[in-house]
C-alpha cells in the first residue's frame, strides 16, 4: 500500500503567517498541497501568502473573535486538514513567580492558545473531509516543567488532553498534537547564549529549525492510522 500523499489536498493553517505555521505551509506546498493561512493581521497574511507563492492563499482569522473565525471557515469551504499553531509557546512565556502573576495576561493567553484552538475546531470540523485531520500545538514544558513558568506547563497539558478528547468525540476525523522543544523562529526573543544554555544538555544540543518541526505536522496529516497522539519533537530534551 503506498504512503498517503498531501498532493492535491487543502490545508488550513491558523497561525500560518510566521514561525512554525509558516514552515508547515512551505513544507505542505512542497508536497503538492494547497495551503490557506489564517492570522489576525491582514497585512501579515498577505505578505506571507505572497512569499509562499503559487498554491497559497490566506485570510484574516482572529481567534479572539468568533465571528472572524466563523467567516474565515465559511469562506474557505471544504478542506482536508486543519493545523493550529497560533500563539507563542516559547519557554519565556509567563516566566515570573506565582506571586507576581498577572491574571489578565494569563487569561488573554489562554484565550488564544486554548479557546482559540477550540473555536477554530468548532467552525472547521464540519468542513474537513472524513479522512482528514486536525493538529494542535503545545510545548515541551508540558512534560518538563521549568521554575517560573507553571502556566506554560498547564496550558500545554490542556492542549494535549483536548486533542485526546476530541479524537474520541470527532472520530473518524483524526485529532493529534505536536509538542515542540525550543524552535528557532523569527520571533524567538532569546539570545544565542540563552538558547545554547537551554539546549546544551539535550541529546541533540541545539534549537530546532522550524522546517524540522514542520515535518511532524506533515506526518500527522499523512498518518491515516494515527489519532489521539502527541508527537514530541524536542531534540531529546525530555530524556535528559
Amino acid at each position: 500500500m503506498p504512503l498517503p500523499s498531501l498532493k492535491g489536498q487543502r490545508v488550513a493553517i491558523i497561525g500560518g503567517s510566521s514561525g512554525i505555521g509558516y514552515a508547515v505551509a512551505e513544507c505542505a506546498l512542497a508536497e503538492g498541497a494547497q495551503v490557506v493561512i489564517g492570522s489576525s493581521n491582514a497585512a501579515n497574511v498577505e505578505a506571507a501568502a505572497a512569499r509562499l507563492g503559487k498554491g497559497a492563499t490566506g485570510g484574516v482569522a482572529n481567534v479572539s473573535d468568533e465571528a472572524s473565525v466563523a467567516a474565515f471557515f465559511e469562506g474557505l469551504g471544504s478542506f482536508d486538514h486543519l493545523v493550529f499553531t497560533a500563539g507563542d509557546w516559547g519557554p519565556h512565556l509567563f516566566a515570573s513567580p506565582i506571586a507576581q502573576m498577572n491574571f489578565g495576561s494569563a487569561a488573554e493567553a489562554m484565550k488564544v492558545r486554548f479557546w482559540g484552538a477550540l473555536m477554530a475546531i468548532k467552525h472547521a470540523h464540519g468542513r474537513i473531509s472524513p479522512n482528514g485531520s486536525i493538529t494542535l500545538t503545545d510545548g515541551v514544558l508540558a512534560h518538563r516543567p521549568r521554575k517560573g513558568a507553571p502556566l506554560t506547563t498547564a496550558f500545554g497539558g490542556a492542549i494535549e488532553h483536548l486533542a485526546r478528547g476530541l479524537a474520541v468525540d470527532l472520530a473518524p476525523l483524526r485529532v493529534n498534537a505536536v509538542c515542540p522543544g525550543l524552535v528557532l523562529t523569527e520571533n524567538l526573543a532569546l539570545s544565542p547564549e540563552v538558547v545554547s544554555r537551554q539546549t546544551e544538555r539535550q541529546l541533540i544540543p541545539r534549537g530546532a529549525e522550524p522546517a524540522e518541526v514542520a515535518q511532524a505536522y506533515l506526518y500527522l496529516m499523512r498518518g491515516s492510522y494515527t489519532t489521539g497522539q502527541v508527537l514530541i519533537v524536542d531534540g531529546g530534551r525530555t530524556l535528559t
